[in-house]
């Protein structure tokens, strides 16, 4: 007689441990995938807020007007890195694993931002100056395109299925924690320093002060299981089919919030220098933005969880197509800091919401092997074309047409895109991950 000694399948022992330390630590995981995404979002913040400084700091041209405007051109040009980071981390997250390509990223990201707050001002070394801070962009833009495909990917493929919704929330839960510390770290530094002081030294302080949760960030990454290694259920068929089509059509869903989140972000901007509000009061817009979009992320997973993907992004998108012209025309009819929060807070919720169905909803149309690449692509095109552009579109336009409603009329033309995209996606809530 021969014994049978079982064979033990390697992948399914990596898939079995890693369902053991998802199981015994889900906070912990949850905070290792989303922390680079508060990271991006506190950095992206702090520029938009000191982009005054930065203009004067490192394009100082005769126009205020035209330093800002160069200032938030290469903010934007960082963008333009993103889909070649969505596509080379996406594949190392799909080939190599979740948790090697968020180190890299992380890292990455450190340096691209040591990048921005270190470099000596124009008149110091001169045109070198600009030079270096639109390499570190591009740095910064690079890392960013290939964080958000294999961190939404972990996310999905760790949640238990009746909360994948939940878990992939914090997402864009975490974008709102970043965005609440950089207001919160704007009124602190608008009320403390002085206009020579932030010119000085203000606004390269709160770039490094963002950079002390990467440690911490570090630390729970390298700790983190990889879920790529789990057995991956059937794929989904429609995915499996026409993978190039739904990442055209992810781009479409993502188009709308992205450029809703970032004329959000843009209302401190705003609030200074088109409604002529001092920047304390204007940062209160910023700090209502963070906390709305903290809380109502959650409650937009939640929804997901509970009533459907599409439901959860469509209905929400649709409200907000509807509600934020004359949400605009209200605030320039009556530009005061109360009008101001509540505006803000009220597109802030209903964006948040919807976008954090979004990041649901599109991860899991693609099949685990190629769930952080088509992700990771689609939302560094939307993010890229439409959120790098945003913030120097709708100064132009409210320079070129004099009409201060101009970026409420752009948000709705997106999110007009946005829902002929949703209205194509598949409702993937029953689907296995």
């Amino acid at each position: 007689m021969h014994s049978t000694i079982p064979k033990t399948d390697p992948e399914a022992a990596r898939g079995a441990q890693a369902a053991g330390l998802l199981a015994a630590a889900p906070r912990r995981v949850v905070a290792a995938a989303v922390a680079g995404n508060a990271l991006e979002f506190y950095d992206f913040l702090s520029y938009a807020f000191f982009a005054v400084y930065i203009g004067k700091t490192f394009f100082p041209v005769h126009s205020s007007y035209m330093s800002l405007l160069l200032s938030l051109a290469v903010f934007g040009f960082g963008f333009f890195a993103r889909p070649v980071g969505g596509v080379v981390f996406g594949l190392m997250g799909d080939r190599v694993g979740r948790r090697a390509s968020l180190i890299l990223t992380l890292a990455l990201m450190t340096l691209g931002t040591l990048g921005v707050a270190l470099t000596p001002s124009y008149a110091s070394i001169g045109v070198a100056a600009p030079v270096i801070v639109v390499l570190a962009r591009l740095v910064q833009g690079f890392a960013l395109g290939g964080e958000i495909g294999p961190s939404s990917a972990f996310l999905i493929e760790a949640a238990p299925r009746d909360r994948r919704g939940l878990y992939a929330s914090w997402q864009f839960a975490s974008q709102g924690a970043g965005i609440l510390v950089a207001g919160l770290m704007g009124v602190l530094f608008g009320r403390l320093l002085g206009h020579e002081a932030m010119l000085a030294w203000g606004w390269r302080a709160a770039f490094l002060l963002g950079l002390l949760v990467v440690p911490l960030a570090l630390y729970l990454r390298r700790s983190m299981p990889e879920t790529l290694h789990a057995r991956a259920a059937e794929p989904s068929p429609r995915a499996r089919r026409a993978p190039v089509r739904y990442v055209l059509i992810a781009v479409g869903v993502i188009l709308g919030g992205t450029v809703s989140a970032y004329v959000g972000s843009y209302m401190t901007t705003y609030a200074i220098a088109t409604l002529g509000m001092p920047p304390t009061a204007a940062m209160a817009a910023t700090v209502a933005l963070g906390l709305f979009t903290l809380v109502f992320s959650v409650l937009g997973g939640l929804l997901c969880d509970r009533f459907g993907r599409k439901p959860a992004m469509l209905w929400p998108r649709v409200i907000s197509a509807l509600a934020t012209v004359p949400a605009f025309m209200l605030l320039d009819a009556s530009p005061g800091a109360w009008t101001l929060v509540a505006v803000t807070s009220v597109l802030a919720a209903i964006n948040a919401i919807t976008g954090a169905a979004t990041l649901v909803a599109v991860p899991e149309v693609f099949e685990r092997r190629h769930r952080a690449v088509g992700l990771g692509v689609a939302y560094a095109i939307g993010v890229s074309i439409f959120g790098g552009t945003t913030q120097f579109i709708v100064t132009w336009l409210i320079h070129a047409t004099g009409n201060p409603i101009a970026p409420a009329w752009y948000a709705t033309a997106a999110s007009v895109v946005a829902i002929g995209a949703m209205l194509m996606m598949p409702e993937t809530r029953d689907q296995a991950a």
